[in-house]
């Protein structure tokens, strides 16, 4: 990416950075409010990171983009659909990782799907983060390709409006509960009980397949900025032209929260709209502060180096927790005498973060995650030291 640009590597970074750190806190049970996703509809500064990431992989398309349909048709294809397939891939890989577990104090394979012993069905889940990114990709990359910038804005704006009707129209009593939400039946079907996300209490899968328009506009919607950024250049012009973009993306979003509310779970509409205001009025801000007053420094090359590796740190913060889990540490006797096992993260979390507030857990539980993506940041700064990029 340009250098000039410098500003769209320190926020695709920033959010990779935040990734890591909501996904990867010391104890589920004890996160502070905006460290969480909300219950249900509405938005917490932990549901801004996911849109803020694909919209970052749009911005990075509008520079790739040029130089696939340069070099033609077949190579486009080639090169779009490898992408794809590894990411999903990789993410359904992560999802099965490290294919053993413990169980009863012996390690065992970790079957593709099973049923529980209370009769549930249980197994490897399909869907996830990495898979919502790779089919946003695919599918924005055609639309992007073949419909050009002023066709893909009126195809955005058909599919959105669209999940709106389908949602509507499947289920016109209750569309937009978790119980009432058309697309799990359907993400049922496709994929099976055994391979649905179960955080919910229930088969519900934040990321399945009927929930990704919205999220194939958002890397669509990061096309178009990156685009208007390219055209336009380093100009007052272009930072004021975001800046207005993304004021009058919010309010929309805003106003359709009242007939179609912001959603994270189920990606609404008025959810896409609103982040992809928020999204595009901070790059403005850091482009300003960093293009145009010169604010570089630690702080900016703390987001970058994570920005240059962005899919393979997210992989590795997720690759590193599991692995060490197969490595168990007595932790002391459960109430019935069992010996309990901790991970060497659970131990490092239960006896030195905890340890520093112990009235407070939720302190420990953060200064864990920023222990933890500290490591992370570790492992980008040696890649970026050595010049090593590895790209899908």
């Amino acid at each position: 990416m340009n250098q000039r640009f410098y500003a769209l590597d320190v926020f695709r970074g920033a959010t990779v950075a935040l990734m890591i750190l909501v996904n990867n806190p010391g104890s589920w049970g004890h996160i502070y409010a905006p460290l969480e996703h909300a219950p249900w509809h509405g938005v917490t500064p932990t549901d801004l990171v996911f849109p803020f990431f694909l919209f970052a992989v749009g911005n990075a398309m509008a520079f790739v983009l040029p130089k696939l349909e340069a070099a033609g048709e077949s190579f486009f294809w080639r090169k779009v659909i490898k992408r794809t397939l590894l990411i999903f891939l990789i993410g359904i890989f992560l999802n099965w990782f490290p294919f053993i577990k413990w169980d009863n104090g012996q390690l065992v394979g970790k079957p593709w799907a099973y049923i529980t012993a209370d009769g549930k069905a249980a197994g490897v889940r399909i869907f996830g983060v990495l898979q919502r990114i790779a089919l946003c990709y695919f599918f924005a990359s055609i639309i992007a390709h073949y419909f050009k910038q002023k066709g893909a804005f009126v195809v955005s704006a058909f599919i959105l409006l669209a999940y709106w009707f389908l949602c509507v129209a499947a289920n016109p009593a209750d569309p937009f509960s978790l119980a009432g939400w058309f697309g799990t039946k359907i993400d049922l079907a496709l994929v099976g009980e055994a391979h649905i996300y179960k955080g919910e209490g229930t088969s519900f899968d934040p990321e399945g397949l009927m929930s990704i328009f919205g999220a194939i506009v958002q890397v669509i919607f990061g096309y178009l900025a990156g685009s208007y950024i390219l055209q336009k250049g380093k100009t007052t012009e272009m930072v004021n032209g975001l800046f207005v973009a993304g004021c009058v993306l919010i309010f929309t979003g805003y106003c359709w929260d009242m007939v179609f509310p912001i959603n994270k779970k189920i990606w609404t509409s008025s959810y896409t709209i609103y982040t992809t205001g928020l999204a595009i009025l901070i790059l403005a801000v850091m482009i300003n502060l960093i293009e145009f007053k010169g604010w570089k420094g630690k702080w900016s090359s703390f987001f970058d180096v994570f920005g240059k590796n962005a899919l393979f740190i997210f992989v590795m913060s997720g690759v590193l927790p599991r692995l060490l889990a197969l490595i168990q540490i007595p932790g002391g006797v459960a109430p019935n005498g069992k010996t309990i096992y901790l991970t060497p993260f659970n131990w490092f979390y239960e006896n030195v973060c905890k340890s520093i507030l112990p009235a407070e857990p939720k302190i420990g539980s953060l200064i864990y995650a920023f222990c933890f993506i500290t490591i992370m940041w570790g492992f980008a700064w040696l890649l970026d030291k050595k010049k090593i990029y590895i790209k899908v």
